[in-house]
């Protein structure tokens, strides 16, 4: 496997060979290039205001094709009939009387039947709450402590990964100490830190815990569904077969990168810099881990106990088929359980660590993490608007289905469709870094596509989640990409954007490859994405 890596690492990233991602000669030839994108992509305005462009985009085209009567006739599920109709959309025009009264009088219907704001401040009360206590940043230095040295690689990567459902904890925190970490063991910390942010940007949109993420683009997803079923819908546990399996390959291919690749590249570390000596956890963080730890075994039995005996015991079971994962309790209240969790060990650290005084300072570390949340608020409200105005025209409909028509009629099979779907998806990533504004864009053109096409909602979730993330460690409009120059210049004084982009670009051009070829042998082989 090693050696295909290394045939990959070469074609893709054949720039880089022979030349340290920080040396200023490879530094001076990217540079131009990094500088034309860095221009064009500060061109590029907020998430919102594209998503307010948009709207005024599908105005317009939905007045021109309401204008000139475009329809389509196709076939889709009748939930009344309980079968598949024929059925005739007509674009409709949102300046219309009638269009003008739904832009007028459903903004507010929209943003709160837009499920997503719900699930992200209920998930974001327990996350909060634990990453607030200080409880994910001492999980991280514990488990960085305790790694033995010839996995050292591997954990700092698979935290990086598992760091994910926690919001930004794994940017700020595991990052800077990897770096410090391979430093400390004589080993260079740029690969330290290529490493860390391979685990928590490349491979970002997988995780073996179904995360706040997943549970928003699962709406978004149903959002979409059903426009071309009312009835059916996905869960968040849709992918999770794929995500786990993923979070465990991709770990192991980003470690085999940084150890057989991106370290032998950078040679010895001679920038200077001394080791820094760590203490270890204080007595406060470890009576914290330890209360965390008792707290975190009583939830999970308690829910155990609620979920594993059959019904009538378990209560949290399907109560007429007597399941666990389609249509159960314990799956419509999953992500109120993993809040709970986070909420009750991230309480008992906070109380045994120091960090929290009592239940109103816990109060008031959740509302300051709803507070850091405003402006993804802001986002959703545009963006549940943009999707209803977008379902209302029937544009995605119209479009669905003459691109469906089209697909059909060429020669591509199912394979490349996948292929193709994930390219734009890493295309678009350049200019539009967030997993969720991109999904709310392609979802209500790509999933009808794709259902039409006889396609399942969870295969073109799980190829935007293999196109979407790898991305993340060379777009210039990725916010820690900074952040990230700004932890490499601690080792490496003339470290720059364009020494980031040529240490990560092994990582992006290799994942994207082999993480395809999982996806698409993953298909063929009829393996389930998750559970049904």
């Amino acid at each position: 496997m090693s050696f295909w890596l290394s045939q990959l690492i070469y074609f893709g990233g054949n720039d880089l060979a022979g030349s340290k991602p920080s040396g200023p000669d490879n530094e001076g030839t990217l540079s131009g290039f990094l500088g034309t994108v860095e221009r064009v992509g500060n061109a590029v305005p907020h998430p919102a205001i594209i998503f307010l462009i948009l709207i005024g985009i599908i105005i317009v085209l939905s007045t021109i094709f309401g204008l000139m009567g475009t329809s389509v006739v196709y076939e889709g599920y009748d939930v009344a009939l309980g079968d598949i109709v024929e059925r005739e959309s007509s674009v409709r025009s949102l300046l219309s009387p009638d269009g003008i009264r739904f832009m007028l009088t459903s903004p507010v219907a929209n943003f709160l039947a837009f499920t997503g704001v719900g699930v992200i401040l209920v998930a974001m009360i327990g996350v909060g709450l634990a990453e607030e206590s200080g409880l994910i940043a001492t999980l991280v230095r514990k488990l960085v402590a305790i790694a033995p040295r010839g996995i050292f690689t591997f954990m700092i990567v698979s935290v990086g990964v598992l760091s994910s459902i926690a919001a930004d904890a794994g940017y700020l925190v595991l990052v800077p100490l990897a770096a410090a970490a391979f430093h400390s063991l004589g080993r260079h910390p740029l690969a330290g830190l290529a490493a860390g942010f391979s685990g928590v940007a490349a491979v970002f949109l997988v995780n073996v815990f179904v995360t706040p993420t997943d549970a928003l683009l699962v709406e978004v997803t149903n959002d979409a569904v059903r426009s071309v079923n009312p009835a059916a819908q996905i869960t968040p546990v849709g992918n999770l077969y794929f995500m786990i399996v993923s979070s465990i390959v991709m770990a192991i291919i980003c470690t085999i990168i940084t150890e057989k690749y991106v370290e032998p590249r950078l040679g010895p570390y001679t920038g200077g810099v001394p080791v820094e000596v760590h203490d270890g956890l204080t007595d406060a963080e470890q009576r914290g881990l330890k209360a965390a730890g008792r707290t975190l075994l009583i939830v999970v039995l308690i829910i155990a106990a609620l979920t594993v005996p059959p019904i009538p015991w378990g209560i949290l079971r399907n109560q007429d088929t007597g399941g666990i994962m389609s249509g159960s309790p314990f799956m419509s209240a999953l992500i109120i359980l993993i809040s709970t969790v986070f909420l009750f060990v991230g309480y008992a650290y906070g109380r045994a660590a120091g960090t929290i005084e009592n239940m109103t300072a816990a109060i008031g570390l959740i509302v300051k993490t709803w507070g850091g949340l405003s402006g993804m608020i802001f986002l959703l409200f545009v963006i549940a608007n943009f999707i209803a105005f977008f379902n209302y025209t029937n544009l995605a409909t119209v479009l669905a289905v003459n691109l469906a028509d089209i697909l059909q009629a060429a020669p591509l099979g199912a394979t490349s469709y996948i292929f193709l779907f994930i390219l734009l998806v890493a295309l678009i990533d350049i200019i539009l870094t967030g997993a969720l504004a991109k999904w709310a864009i392609l979802a209500p053109v790509f999933i009808p596509l794709f259902m039409r096409l006889g396609g399942e909602p969870n295969l073109v979730l799980a190829a935007y989640r293999v196109g979407d993330s790898p991305m993340n460690v060379i777009t210039p409009l990725n916010v820690y990409l900074a952040v990230m120059v700004g932890f490499a210049q601690k080792y490496e004084k003339d470290a720059g954007i364009g020494t980031i982009v040529a240490l990560m670009l092994p990582y992006t051009v290799v994942l994207l490859v082999l993480w395809t070829l999982m996806l698409v042998a993953w298909y063929l082989l009829g393996v389930p994405l998750g559970p049904n």
